[in-house]
């Protein structure tokens, strides 16, 4: 009679559903000091950052948009993302997403959440949407904490644009807004590396740190003088792509495809941490991974991942070498610093002119006119020139540029004084920035270069 009880209590036992086993295992991770630390800092951290420097008199100049921290609150947001995007968001996927999986084994608690769930699959899911939750809300707390800080330090002020141009305060506010939303397609790849590891190195420590290793791995890529369709064709690549939407039209090229690249990255690595971890062995009590494991199931489909995506972004948008050209240069530096002599104009009470009036172009070469004005470098030296209505002679000033791989420029004034040679300008209510002086500026590596 007994077993006969017994067996009918195993055969109406169900598996515990995801949505169970997702509040237990957000309940697991909230309860951890170090995410509730990490949450905290999220929320707070940022703000204060972007409030202080508002108020001193040095700005981080040689961060994408931090010349701009004093003109207007959107700025800060987007010097945030710069830095998450490079160190804090890998960090984040190491500590959360890297050691799901991974603490179950240091624990031995393996069995125990299998007889209670049942099903290895729906264990998966909870824990991985679970670090997803957490993911969202500390990016959440960096993207609004940092945008909080900026409006109430600095005030609701038009931003200045990669190529000169002037975003609206409600236009400036959706475009951060959505930058800060293309940033989660990289995070989301990190984070499902971070899984791979977590669920392949089982309690070993390395597991932590494989999506921060990856991260670095992508940042010194980007570094390198690699082509335009390898560069494009790396998740990392994402997290500066986000630059193109600050353009004048916009440079979405590149954006999509470091979105797209991103999410396929997400889905296979997640795929091939699924496959690993509902085909383990759990009787043994403790597991540290596989090293045949770890590179048949994880390394050799990411790096034949890389090899599809390049030669995918080679093919279809025809990008063999580094993109960066004398044509494409010239172009978006005449183009910014049209824009920008107009706010110069403004600032000086001088009459109004437009773009199509000043007509402005460049001339660069790059180290010497006997080497090929292309590729990235800080050789670079330019010669604008622009006429102004009524006036016979053509005004001239010279720029040395610092050109790096992924396209970004920063034009630094080299005379005349008046123009861009000092870093004030003289105006009638007194000293003011001179926007003509230093400036950031974008090329898009993709686009077809015009002579």
């Amino acid at each position: 009679m007994t077993a006969t009880v017994a067996d009918g209590n195993v055969a109406t036992a169900r598996p515990v559903s995801v949505a169970r086993g997702y509040r237990f295992e957000m309940f697991k991770l909230v309860a951890q000091w170090r995410i509730r630390l990490l949450v905290l800092a999220c929320w707070l951290t940022p703000g204060l950052f972007v409030a202080a420097v508002g108020g001193q008199s040095t700005l981080p100049v040689d961060t994408l948009f931090g010349r701009w921290m004093h003109a207007t609150g959107w700025a800060g947001p987007l010097v945030t993302l710069g830095f998450a995007g490079t160190w804090a968001l890998p960090l984040l996927t190491s500590v959360v997403a890297g050691d799901v999986f991974a603490s179950e084994d240091r624990l031995g608690t393996w069995r125990h959440l299998l007889v209670v769930v049942r099903s290895p699959a729906r264990i998966f899911a909870a824990k991985a949407l679970a670090s997803l939750t957490v993911l969202l809300l500390l990016v959440a707390g960096l993207a609004c904490s940092s945008a909080a800080g900026g409006l109430l330090a600095v005030g609701n002020q038009p931003l200045v644009g990669l190529d000169g141009h002037l975003l609206a305060p409600g236009d400036a506010a959706a475009k951060v807004l959505l930058a800060w939303l293309c940033a989660l397609a990289p995070t989301l790849a990190l984070a499902a590396i971070g899984l791979l590891g977590s669920v392949t190195l089982g309690r070993s420590p390395m597991g932590l740190l494989v999506p921060a290793v990856v991260a670095l791995a992508m940042q010194l890529a980007q570094m390198l003088p690699l082509p335009a369709g390898v560069r494009l064709a790396l998740p990392g690549y994402a997290f500066i792509a986000w630059n193109g939407l600050f353009t004048s039209p916009v440079q979405l090229g590149p954006l999509l495809i470091g979105v797209a690249v991103s999410l396929v990255w997400a889905v296979v690595a997640t795929a091939a941490a699924y496959v690993l971890f509902v085909r383990r062995d759990f009787t043994g009590a403790g597991y540290d991974g596989s090293g045949r494991r770890a590179v048949v199931a994880g390394v050799l489909p990411l790096a034949g991942l890389v090899a599809v995506t390049v030669a995918v972004v080679a093919a279809t948008t025809g990008a063999t070498g580094s993109g960066i050209e004398q044509a494409k240069v010239q172009r978006s530096l005449a183009t910014a610093f049209a824009h920008l002599y107009r706010m110069q104009t403004e600032q000086l009470h001088r009459p109004h002119v437009t773009e199509a009036q000043i007509g402005a172009t460049a001339t660069c070469d790059k180290g010497s006119i006997r080497v090929a004005a292309e590729g990235a470098g800080n050789d670079w030296r330019c010669v604008v020139s622009w006429h102004l209505p009524g006036v016979e002679a053509a005004g001239t000033a010279v720029y040395q540029l610092d050109v790096t791989p992924d396209g970004r420029f920063m034009a630094d004034g080299d005379g005349p004084k008046e123009v861009n040679g000092y870093f004030l300008v003289r105006t009638p209510s007194g000293d003011a920035p001179n926007p003509l002086w230093q400036f950031d500026g974008n090329v898009e590596l993709l686009r077809a270069s015009k002579e």
